[in-house]
């Protein structure tokens, strides 16, 4: 989306609170919040910053297991 266009803070929304909110979930997901499923990643740089970032996620954690660190 960012390569068409889009700023990259659109572009990871779309992805989190604006998927939940379609879904009629945005009450459990779409944030990292107290009560909140959530499944984690990190990278080295803001994906805001650098969107390509998100192309080497250096940790992912689903529903508490971390599968990569």
């Amino acid at each position: 989306m960012v390569e068409v266009g889009m700023p990259p803070m659109e572009a990871l929304q779309s992805a989190t609170i604006t998927n939940a909110q379609v879904l009629g979930l945005s009450d459990e997901l779409g944030q990292l919040k107290v009560g909140y499923l959530a499944d984690i990643i990190a990278t080295q740089n803001n994906p805001i910053d650098e969107i390509s970032t998100l192309e080497n996620v250096t940790f992912v954690m689903k529903e508490g297991v971390v599968y990569k660190n």
